[in-house]
């Protein structure tokens, strides 16, 4: 596996868990927090990231996951 690769993964693996995570936090806020580990301030802005936001954010090097 090549570096294009590995980043190739590491940006659809970040925009599956933004993706994952705005649903959660859309669904059941409590439940997001405590599952996902973040704050208050993080939920809110994942939950009003717009599509193009999420592809830049997931578009970086490094794994956005815990």
């Amino acid at each position: 596996m090549n570096n294009d690769q590995i980043l190739m993964e590491i940006r659809e693996t970040n925009l599956s868990y933004l993706m994952l995570a705005q649903s959660l936090i859309r669904t059941d806020r409590d439940q997001a927090l405590f599952r996902l580990g973040v704050s208050e301030d993080a939920a809110t802005l994942i939950g009003t990231l717009t599509a193009a936001q999420m592809m830049k954010i997931a578009g970086g090097n490094t794994l956005l996951c815990r």
